[in-house]
């Protein structure tokens, strides 16, 4: 088949997880398939970055990507409108022309657009099959669902009214969605209850990414490495921090934890930090620090996708403790693939259990890193995508025909 792909996201390096998740996508489709390339840009890209795409894609183009600012002229007016402001305020000329300069003189034979802000340059191929790849309602849902003020639920409903309702549009205009997880499905039954042609396409690693020596666990040495410049990572390592990590330390007081990450803009003042908090800034290879630890925590209380740090840990070999809603969506056994506890208590004392008992923690790599093997390589996700993709386009096919 003959892809065009877009995306929200240039996607070399893989550094985040959008990254990764469109790197590996189109790595595995390109082995079978003709992939042209279109892709926002956040600055300059570099040689070697496109280099690397090229192997993989027959063409690229790119564009920059323009952030949403909530006081600009555009972002206000999209105050009036029932599309969400950020899809109004960051709507891009420059993606639109490439859109139709790319399809003016080559057929494709699907389209694949890139998580929501892709999808609106997807609607202008009429008549090729298109898919929403990656569609996430959770994280705007729960913005809603947690407020208690009235002031703040009016608000954030008003977004999530539109985010519904523009969701809705799209699908009508689409030949198929995928989601990471089943909760991520469930919502989207519930904002569009006859929209059927979803596939569960969830985040995974490249296992041969793991292999190899990264260095011996250092004690009592724990990771987070979630970016803190995403809300809900901050968030979660605001509340490890103030409510669980003094109740390890009270029962383990050499214990360090390494947060990973930039945090440029990040309000680290809001964070209990202490001698016993390392943060590492931006590492360019992440396995060794994951690799040289005796656990990741994973305390998230919000945020929506699949947990890609949970993923590297386990194929690192690295035992995991996390909230429900940090593991949410993957299909692991709590006590043993993992250890899943919600409350501050509960928290910590499953992450002093972890430092304590070796056995335990070499349980836990062992199971961890068959469970990434068996169901969360990207070869097996994107035979997944692939074969979805296939159907899609049959299923057009076949309507022509009729």
């Amino acid at each position: 088949m003959r892809i065009l792909f877009i995306s929200r996201w240039f996607p070399y390096p893989p550094d985040n997880g959008a990254r990764i998740r469109v790197f590996s996508l189109i790595k595995h489709l390109s082995r079978k398939h003709d992939v042209e390339l279109l892709a926002f840009t956040d600055g300059d890209i570099s040689s070697t970055q496109s280099e690397v795409m090229e192997q993989y894609c027959r063409r690229i183009h790119t564009t920059p990507y323009q952030e949403f600012r909530p006081n600009r002229l555009r972002a206000l007016l999209g105050l009036f409108s029932t599309r969400p402001r950020s899809m109004v305020d960051t709507h891009s000329r420059g993606m639109r022309a490439l859109v139709e300069t790319v399809t003016a003189d080559q057929p494709f034979d699907i389209v694949l657009a890139s998580e929501i802000e892709s999808v609106p340059y997807a609607l202008l191929l009429h008549g090729t099959p298109m898919v929403f790849e990656e569609l996430e309602l959770a994280v705007i849902f729960e913005q809603f669902a947690r407020q208690r003020s009235w002031v703040k639920r009016v608000r954030y409903g008003l977004t999530w009214w539109k985010q519904r309702h523009y969701v809705r549009y799209l699908l009508r205009h689409v030949d198929g969605c995928t989601v990471v997880s089943d909760p991520e499905r469930a919502l989207l039954h519930r904002v569009a209850p006859d929209f059927r042609p979803v596939e569960i396409v969830p985040n995974g690693v490249s296992l041969e990414r793991y292999e190899g020596d990264w260095g011996a666990p250092v004690n009592d040495t724990l990771i987070f490495h979630g970016a803190m410049t995403y809300w809900a990572n901050f968030e979660a390592m605001e509340y490890f921090l103030t409510t669980v990590f003094p109740l390890i330390l009270a029962e383990r007081p050499d214990v360090v934890l390494r947060i990973t990450g930039r945090t440029d803009g990040v309000p680290l003042n809001r964070l209990a930090l202490s001698k016993s908090v390392v943060l590492t800034g931006y590492l360019e290879h992440i396995e060794p620090a994951v690799a040289q630890s005796w656990g990741c925590v994973v305390p998230l209380l919000a945020g929506g996708g699949t947990r890609l740090k949970i993923l590297e840990a386990m194929a690192l070999g690295t035992p995991v403790v996390s909230t429900s809603k940090g593991a949410e969506g993957l299909e692991v056994i709590d006590g043993e693939s993992i250890l899943l506890a919600d409350e501050p208590a509960e928290f910590a004392g499953a992450v002093v259990r972890l430092l304590g008992d070796e056995s335990l923690r070499a349980r836990l790599a062992c199971s961890g890193r068959s469970l990434v093997q068996e169901r969360y390589g990207w070869d097996r996700i994107g035979d997944r995508l692939d074969t979805f993709l296939q159907r899609v386009v049959e299923r057009q096919r076949e309507a022509q025909v009729r």
